[in-house]
This record gives structure tokens, sequence and C-alpha cells, in this order.
């Protein structure tokens, strides 16, 4: 895979050691880093007793070269209202920071790295093949 992006689920194997991703990230050219995965991470950083020590890990990994972080544009506005629209006609809805992700990966042409199986109800969008 050239371009991947990371669920917050998918950067917390990363940090435990999950092989299944170490091998996704090693052969990738670039890891998108979503603002509201970013997000998501500091609000599970002030419930922790490690909040200093995660976010130095964070900032580390996004100093990598392949990391590239992606903040929202009026692309991705317009891709999440559709994931939206579009899930909220079918019935399916996932939580709001996930539609952002999912506008992220669409919008870059890249591949979700997640182990949230309510991606798969969103059209359009690629995901990582170790979802069950």
């Amino acid at each position: 895979m050239k371009k991947i992006i990371l669920d917050t689920n998918a950067y917390t194997g990363l940090l435990v050691g999950t092989e299944t991703i170490l091998d996704v990230i090693a052969g990738t050219e670039t890891v998108y880093f979503s603002i509201f995965v970013m997000g998501e991470l500091y609000y599970g950083f002030h419930g922790g007793t490690k909040e200093s020590e995660n976010r130095e890990i964070l900032q580390n990994f996004l100093l990598k070269p392949p990391v590239k972080i992606l903040n929202a544009t009026s692309e991705t506005a317009e891709i999440f209202g559709t994931i939206k629209n579009n899930l909220k006609t079918a019935g399916t809805p996932i939580p709001i920071n996930d539609v952002w992700i999912a506008a992220h990966a669409i919008e870059t042409g890249s591949k979700l790295i997640t182990f949230d199986k309510h991606f798969k109800n969103i059209k359009g969008l690629r995901i990582w093949n170790m979802i069950k």
C-alpha cells in the first residue's frame, strides 16, 4: 500500500507492537494521520496516568518522515456531509469522529487501517482487509 491513514485503534496497535500494523506501516510510502485521531488521543491522554509520556510518543511519531498530518479542508467537509447523509439514510450511523476520519481517507485516496467494522458501511472507503 502506498498511502494509508491510521484510525485511533490502529495507532494504539502500533504502540503495543501489533505485528500486522507494523507490517502495514513498514511497506507504506505515506502514513496520513487525521487531526480527528489526534483529538481522540489527546482526550484519552487526559484520562490516563502517563499523559506527558503519551504526548511525547505521539509527537515523536508525527515527526517521522512518512507521517503527514491531515487538517480538515472544504473538500473534507463536503465528503463528510455526503458520508453522514448516506449513513443516516441507510440507518447505519457511526461515531462522528469516524465519519471525519473516513472523509480524510476518501479525500486522500488512502486505505483506512482500523479494527472497527462499522467503517464497512461507508461507500467508496478503502478499508484494510484485516477487519473480519
